[in-house]
């Protein structure tokens, strides 16, 4: 099992990607390992750099790699897929939250002057340089993050590969558990009033292959899936939906 972050997110400093959920599925005898890839690189160059791992994990582990891609890591790896030649690597893909339509927080930002914005990027990218990444370029990832209107009702599942996705809602009356989705939630009720979101990610951007809606009842944030700013009681429900997401996976046969 392969999990891979998203957007401005990485292992760093004493910061987890994914909150712990790798050591606790460790825990219960899954092998897992995180990707490394840049928190602010591009689709096609963090596609790129998961290429050697998914290659490294399928040779050690005998078989195909399952994955479980949170953001815009769900992006990284269909572009690998697509366009890298790893689709015979790959047992199944499940997408978290992923912008597969895009983001209106992104559309909203590159609104802004183009002055302002290469300003803003430089600063990000030099610190995440510092962070580890290798080629951060976070102007780009906000272009390829833009609400796409293609007429498309979901993305289109990929030949070979059980994919599946999941979405989350970030409900209003509960925002106090997440205080870092509070703006981008208000922009994302702004651009889009009838949208369900989880403060990022609007509800139908994440529906790719067999959808299997909310991963949790109730509030959760963009950011809690993945174990962050996460209460005790929640956290150990979003540790439970990716435990069962392995067994489901390991009772399929992948």
């Amino acid at each position: 099992m392969l999990l891979i972050h998203g957007a401005a997110i990485r292992d760093t400093f004493f910061l987890r990607s994914f909150g712990g959920i790798d050591k606790a599925l460790r825990a219960e005898g899954y092998d897992v390992s995180v990707a490394d890839t840049d928190g602010f690189g591009t689709v096609e160059g963090n596609a790129k750099m998961l290429l050697g791992q998914i290659e490294r994990l399928a040779e050690e582990g005998g078989g195909k790699v399952n994955v479980i891609a949170h953001s815009k890591g769900g992006l990284d790896v269909r572009f690998l897929i697509e366009n890298l030649g790893a689709g015979d690597k790959i047992a199944s893909l499940t997408t978290l939250c992923t912008p597969h339509r895009g983001s209106p927080i992104a559309s909203a930002i590159l609104k802004s002057p183009r002055w302002i914005l290469k300003i803003i990027a430089f600063f990000i990218d030099t610190f995440y340089r510092i962070c580890g990444d290798k080629r951060p370029d976070s102007l780009t990832v906000c272009e390829e993050l833009k609400r796409l209107d293609t007429g498309e009702k979901s993305a289109a599942p990929i030949p070979g590969i059980y994919c599946q996705s999941f979405s989350s809602t970030y409900r209003k009356g509960a925002r106090k558990n997440d205080f870092v989705m509070r703006i981008p939630y208000a922009f994302s009720h702004y651009f889009e009033k009838n949208s369900e979101t989880d403060g990022l990610v609007p509800r139908d951007s994440s529906v790719f292959g067999i959808y299997r809606g909310d991963c949790l009842d109730g509030s959760v944030s963009h950011s809690e899936i993945i174990g962050f700013m996460t209460g005790r009681e929640k956290k150990e429900k979003v540790f439970s939906f990716y435990s069962e997401i392995c067994r489901e996976l390991s009772e399929m046969g992948f």
